[in-house]
């Protein structure tokens, strides 16, 4: 499978827009310590793994968001989310899934992994994990 959909020469920009909306948080500042010792080849590396969650997303993308296999998609990205980024609470994966179905690139890049629709489910099943 390819990852081509995450364009990893983004990387800097996606850095740059989170530092200044969040860097002054616990979160950000767990974020850079986890992110300072990697290098870019590690950082794409996750790039793919996290669009690989997202394209397991596109699998099930036509069941029903409440399903034990979105469900345990939603906790898989939230444990992912917090081994690799920061710790991801309930209510940061919250806010990241409505980020994923606002349009944009986050939308495009993940309906890139797991086909049309895929932010939208996955923002769905967030929204009903993180209940």
């Amino acid at each position: 499978m390819s990852f081509d959909a995450f364009d990893t020469k983004k990387l800097d920009a996606y850095a740059a827009q989170a530092k200044a909306s969040w860097g002054e948080t616990a979160a950000y500042k767990e974020f850079e310590q986890k992110a300072g010792a990697r290098s870019r080849e590690e950082e794409a590396s996750l790039a793919g793994q996290i669009m690989g969650i997202f394209a397991e997303f596109g699998v099930v993308k036509n069941t029903d968001p409440e399903s034990d296999e979105a469900q345990a998609l939603a906790g898989k990205l939230q444990d992912f989310i917090t081994e690799n980024y920061y710790t991801c609470t309930k209510e940061i994966l919250s806010g990241l899934g409505r980020a994923y179905a606002a349009g944009g690139e986050f939308t495009e890049n993940i309906d890139k992994a797991g086909g049309e629709g895929t932010a939208a489910f996955a923002a769905a099943a967030i929204e009903i994990y993180c209940r």
